[in-house]
C-alpha cells in the first residue's frame, strides 16, 4: 500500500494564524458566525494535538490513513472558506467607503452599516451559513473518529529544522565533491569517446538514482575530451521526444543563446553550419521514450557536417539504447557496499573520526547499505537527512516501519528517500512537495520559489524580525542541504537548481491525488476520475496551445458539465 504522507501538520498552523486574524474575526462577528468558527479552532487544536501518533499509524493502518486524508481535504476547503470570508470584507469595507465619501444628506443621516446590506450580500451570508454548518459536521466527525481510532497525544517525530549544508543532479556541471565506484565505467565510456572513428552513440542504461547522469557528466569535463571543440548537454526528460525542441536546445547550449529560429529547418541548417568541420560532443540525458524516424532527423545535421560526433545517451530503457544504435549499451549497475558506504560518509560526516565515534556504527553501516540499495542517490539523500539529527537518533531513525513497507511498494522510490520526506520538519513537507507543480528538470529560482511559497501560505510567520522571504529562503537551504534540491559545485550564482527525477517524483507522491500534470495524453491518466480531489494543476506551455488542450477534462467520466466548476477552484501554473 502506498504512503500517502502528512501535508496536514503544515495546514494547520497557518489556518489557526487566520483564524485569529483581527479582521477577519471582526467580520465573522458581524455577519453572526464568529460562535461556530470559534469550536473550528477548539477542534483544530484537538486535532493537532494527535497528528504525530496518526503519522506514525497511518503507515499500517489504512483507516488512520483515510482520516488523514479527510482531514487534509477539509483543510483546503476551510483554506478556500477563510479566502472568501477575506475577500467579501475587503469589498464590503471599500463600497462602505465609497458611500461614505458621497456627500449627499442621505448618507448622513442613514447608518452606514444598513448600506452593506446588498441582495449579494444576503446571499453571500446564506451560501457561506450552509458551508460553516457543513464544515462543522465533518469537523465533529473527524473528532469522534479521532477516538475510535485510538490516536493519543504524542511529539511527532521529525519536527527538528536544523540542517547543515550540502552539495549534489541535472547539467553538464559537476555536482559531487567526489565520484565513487565509477573509475572503471568512466574508463571505459571513454575510450569509446576518443575512439578513431567518425560517427558514435553510447547509450547508459540504468536504474533510476544510479548515477548515469553522474557518470556522463564525469566523461563531459574530463581534460582528455578538451579535443572536442563543440561540446553541447540536454536534459531531454520523460516528456515527448520533440525533435524541434531537442535541436533548439543543442543549438542554444552551443550558442549560449535563446534568439535563434524556432523552424526545425532553419535549426537544424545553423547546426549543421555550427559543427560542420569540427569533432563535437553532445550528452542527451534522461531520454524515455523516442522512434526510430525522429532519431534519424535529430541526427542529420551531425552526420553531415561533424567532422567526428559522439553522442552519449542516458536511459533507463534498453528500448531506447538499442533504438540510437545497434552496437550495444553500457549497463550501469548499483555500488558495491563499500563506494555506497562512502557516499553516506561524504554527506553524513564532517570528519573521518566521527565515523569511529559511535559504538553502533558497525550496526549504522549494515542498515544504510540495506536501505540505499546500491543507489548513490538515496545513499546520499540518507546522508543529507542524518547529518541533521543527532548520532544517537540514527538508529531508531534508520529502523522505521517504512523500509519494511516499502519492499513491496511499486511505487519505484527507494525507502531512503520516503524516510527523507517524512523526517522533514512539518513546515517543510508541504515546501516540498509544492514543487511537484514543475515539471522534471525544471531549473528553480530561490526568489521565485520563495515568493510562490509565500503566496500558498506556506512560509509561517516568524517569531523573530526575519522577513518572510528571508524565512522562505531559509527553507530552501534546508531543503538544499537535506540533497532535495541540486547545484553544481562550482556554481555561485545558484543558476542550475535541479531536482533529481526520483526527488520529484518523491515530491508528486507526497502531493498524493491533489495535483495533476498535463504532460502529452492525460486521457488515460486514473488521476483525472478524482478531480474532485485536486487542488493544484499545471502544465508545460507550448507554441501552438490553444483550447482544445484542456478538452480532456470535459470528457472525464463523471465529470461531465461539472468541470468548469472544478475547476474554477484549481491553483493554475505556467511553465514556459
Amino acid at each position: 500500500m502506498p504512503v500517502v504522507e502528512l501535508l496536514v501538520s503544515a495546514f494547520l498552523p497557518v489556518l489557526l494564524e487566520r483564524l485569529t486574524s483581527p479582521e477577519l474575526l471582526r467580520f465573522l462577528r458581524q455577519e453572526g458566525l464568529y460562535p461556530r468558527i470559534k469550536r473550528w479552532e477548539e477542534m483544530f487544536l484537538m486535532i493537532q494535538a494527535v497528528l504525530g501518533d496518526a503519522e506514525e499509524k497511518q503507515l499500517t493502518n489504512p483507516a488512520v490513513k483515510l482520516w488523514l486524508d479527510d482531514l487534509r481535504d477539509l483543510d483546503y476547503d476551510v483554506e478556500d472558506m477563510l479566502d472568501e470570508f477575506a475577500t467579501e470584507a475587503f469589498a464590503r469595507k471599500l463600497k462602505m467607503e465609497e458611500q461614505q465619501s458621497q456627500a449627499s444628506m442621505f448618507r448622513k443621516f442613514v447608518p452606514s452599516r444598513f448600506c452593506n446590506w446588498s441582495l449579494g450580500a444576503i446571499k453571500f451570508s446564506f451560501r457561506m451559513r450552509s458551508k460553516v454548518k457543513d464544515v462543522t459536521s465533518r469537523f465533529d466527525q473527524l473528532c469522534k473518529l479521532r477516538q475510535d481510532l485510538g490516536l493519543k497525544v504524542i511529539t511527532s517525530g521529525g519536527t527538528s529544522s536544523d540542517a547543515a549544508p550540502q552539495r549534489p543532479p541535472t547539467s553538464s556541471h559537476r555536482i559531487e565533491p567526489a565520484v565513487y565506484g565509477r573509475d572503471e565505467d568512466k574508463k571505459q565510456i571513454l575510450e569509446k569517446v576518443l575512439n578513431d572513428v567518425n560517427f558514435l552513440v553510447i547509450p547508459i542504461v540504468g536504474m533510476g538514482g544510479v548515477g548515469k547522469t553522474t557518470l556522463a557528466r564525469e566523461v563531459f569535463n574530463d581534460p582528455d575530451v578538451g579535443s572536442f571543440e563543440v561540446k553541447a548537454w540536454v536534459c531531454v526528460s520523460d516528456v515527448d521526444f520533440n525533435v524541434t525542441r531537442i535541436s533548439k536546445s543543442i543549438l542554444e547550449n552551443i550558442t549560449g543563446s535563446s534568439s535563434g529560429p524556432n523552424d526545425l529547418a532553419s535549426v537544424q541548417n545553423e547546426l549543421k553550419q555550427k559543427v560542420t568541420g569540427k569533432k563535437f560532443l553532445l550528452v542527451l540525458d534522461d531520454v524515455w521514450s523516442i522512434d526510430y524516424g525522429s532519431w534519424e532527423i535529430l541526427l542529420s545535421p551531425f552526420k553531415a557536417g561533424a567532422l567526428a560526433a559522439r553522442m552519449i545517451v542516458t536511459t533507463r530503457h534498453k528500448e531506447v539504447a538499442s533504438t540510437v544504435t545497434l552496437a550495444g549499451f553500457h549497463p550501469l549497475g548499483v555500488l558495491s557496499d563499500e563506494d555506497c558506504w562512502s557516499v553516506f560518509s561524504m554527506c553524513a560526516f564532517e570528519t573521518n573520526e566521527a565515523i569511529m565515534a559511535h559504538h553502533h556504527m558497525e550496526l549504522i553501516r549494515e542498515k544504510v547499505i540495506e536501505m540505499s540499495q546500491g543507489l548513490p542517490l538515496a545513499a546520499k539523500t540518507l546522508g543529507g537527512l542524518l547529518r541533521s539529527k543527532q548520532i544517537d537518533e540514527w538508529l531508531e531513525i534508520l529502523s522505521s516501519k517504512l523500509w519494511d513497507l516499502s519492499k513491496n511498494d511499486r511505487s519505484g522510490i527507494p525507502a531512503a528517500l520516503k524516510l527523507s520526506y517524512h523526517h522533514l520538519p512539518s513546515h517543510l513537507k508541504r515546501c516540498f512537495a509544492y514543487c511537484a507543480i514543475f515539471p522534471k528538470d525544471y531549473i528553480f529560482e530561490e526568489e521565485e520559489l520563495v515568493f510562490l511559497w509565500m503566496a500558498e501560505g506556506l512560509v509561517h510567520q516568524s517569531t523573530g524580525n526575519k522577513q518572510p522571504e528571508d524565512l522562505g529562503g531559509d527553507y530552501f537551504e534546508d531543503l538544499l542541504s537535506r540533497s532535495l534540491f541540486q547545484e553544481p559545485s562550482n556554481n555561485d550564482n545558484r543558476s542550475n537548481i535541479v531536482m533529481h527525477d526520483l526527488v520529484h517524483d518523491l515530491a508528486q507522491w507526497a502531493f498524493g491525488e491533489i495535483n495533476i500534470r498535463l504532460d502529452g495524453e492525460l486521457a488515460a491518466n486514473k488521476q483525472l476520475r478524482e478531480l474532485n480531489k485536486v487542488r493544484y494543476f499545471s502544465y508545460t506551455a507550448d507554441y501552438f496551445d490553444g483550447k482544445n488542450k484542456f478538452a480532456v477534462f470535459h470528457e472525464v467520466g463523471g465529470f461531465k458539465g461539472k468541470s468548469k466548476d472544478i475547476l474554477a477552484d484549481v491553483s493554475w501554473s505556467l511553465h514556459n
